[in-house]
């Protein structure tokens, strides 16, 4: 089946099945928390921009992983039913519309749906304004992407957690992947989306590199609006500089508009691209996705994800249900499901076997860590409420079946991209990566 349209129908499902959600819980009114369910509101986009290459691909990893769950038919540690016997319902939320949209939304999954826990949000403009409201709500809320480190690098939270590394891994690899690769650069430029993800995501970049590449030098920052849709100003403005590097954090569609309007004019030919957060879009673009271009996927996921029993079994079932590999939006989905299920587990052991409180739950997955398909997990910065986790780069590439894939894969180890605990990411990229425990 075509990728695009079976992802595009899909969307369309989910996002009626989303308003009917919504539709009901207004008739019912608020609903009474269950001794037999453990209620969680999912929150991803399932329409606009970021839909077909992000949100809806997440939500169909949630939404197999938990029929699987509920079923009991996951392996070990995974393999009791729901969250320790509890089924697990979740409330499908659409995450278009903006922050303030965003934070109302939440208001009413924690005080008229009453759900036990939040999983979501892919936009770090909505991180960063859901987490005060979540302490503010005492809700427990479990951030699935976005990618600012700001989250908990500005802010301490006792009810969010983020369960996949920040951004600044993503870019430590990068330039550590083009020196580990003997590439010369000396000009370096960037095309980023103009909100907090994309600004962090250059800021770091530039600043692995100027320690990587000490004589380097930016000759092009542009940055356009989130959703802009249009780059021929920017591909112009850039291959002018003709610098040895362009960077890009872009993401969804607007990825995919950018990669669409510069093959053609020969922007992936003249300079080294490399894509922070790329995989996720490859699946949809198919053979229109270029090759030799240097690629991270926010983690060891997808085509770059380990050979371990765990990730062989999620990504059989995931291609089994949609026919198409899960890339880096779905294995989000899963390593924040994942551990809290064994949170919920490991607080229900130390409360006597029963269902849980928020507080209980929040103890438990503090500073916890746990496998996921895409390797170890670990809470390991801001108090225990930020994870980090090892990483690969690659490039795209034809494989013998004519397809574009992922090779030339280097993999780091958590502690080799990530900063330490007390330590604010730029802070330690401009002290040469003090503390980096690199093989």
């Amino acid at each position: 089946m075509n990728t695009f349209k079976r992802e595009t129908s899909v969307r369309a499902v989910l996002a009626a099945g989303a308003a009917a959600a919504v539709m009901a819980v207004g008739a019912t009114g608020a609903l009474a928390q269950s001794e037999d369910t453990y209620k969680i509101g999912v929150v991803t986009f399932l329409s606009g921009q970021a839909a077909e290459s992000f949100g809806v691909p997440a939500w169909n990893g949630g939404k197999v992983l938990i029929e699987k769950l509920n079923a009991g038919e996951g392996p070990a540690p995974y393999d009791k039913k729901g969250f320790g016997g509890l089924t697990i319902e979740p409330v499908v939320i659409d995450e278009a519309g903006g922050a303030t949209k965003q934070v109302q939304e939440f208001r009413n999954l924690v005080q008229r749906e009453n759900v036990d826990a939040v999983v979501g949000y892919v936009s770090s403009g909505d991180c960063l304004a859901i987490a005060p409201v979540a302490d503010e709500l005492k809700a427990l809320t479990v951030l699935y992407d976005c990618g600012t480190p700001r989250v908990f690098e500005d802010g301490e939270y006792e009810y969010a957690f983020r369960t996949a590394a920040h951004a600044t891994m993503d870019n430590v690899a990068l330039a550590r992947y083009m020196k580990e690769k003997g590439m010369d650069v000396e000009t370096i430029g960037g095309i980023n989306q103009d909100y907090a993800w994309g600004h962090d995501s250059w800021r770091d970049f530039t600043a692995s590199m100027k320690q990587l590449y000490p004589e380097s030098e930016v000759v092009a920052e542009l940055f356009p609006a989130f959703g802009a849709g249009q780059y021929g100003t920017e591909i112009s403005a850039i291959m002018r500089e003709n610098p040895d590097v362009i960077h890009s954090s872009n993401w969804g569609g607007d990825l995919q508009a950018l990669i669409l309007q510069a093959m053609p004019r020969g922007m992936f030919q003249r300079s080294q691209v490399a894509l922070s957060a790329g995989d996720h879009v490859m699946p949809p673009l198919g053979e229109n996705m270029p090759q030799d271009v240097v690629i991270g996927a926010r983690g060891a996921y997808g085509y770059m994800a380990p050979d371990t029993p765990l990730n062989q079994w999620w990504q059989k079932i995931y291609m089994d249900e949609y026919d198409v590999i899960p890339v880096q939006a779905p294995y989000r989905m899963a390593q924040a499901i994942l551990g809290l299920k064994l949170a919920v587990e490991k607080a229900m052991e130390e409360n006597g076997g029963q269902k849980p409180t928020k507080e209980q739950v929040a103890a438990a997955l503090k500073g916890s860590s746990w496998e996921s398909p895409a390797g170890q997990i670990e809470m390991a910065l801001g108090n225990g409420h930020q994870a980090i986790q090892p990483t690969a780069i690659g490039r795209t590439m034809k494989n013998d079946e004519g397809k574009v894939v992922i090779g030339d894969i280097v993999r780091f180890n958590a502690r080799c991209v990530n900063p330490p605990e007390g330590k604010k990411s730029i802070e330690w990229i401009e002290s040469g990566f003090e503390g980096a425990q690199c093989d």
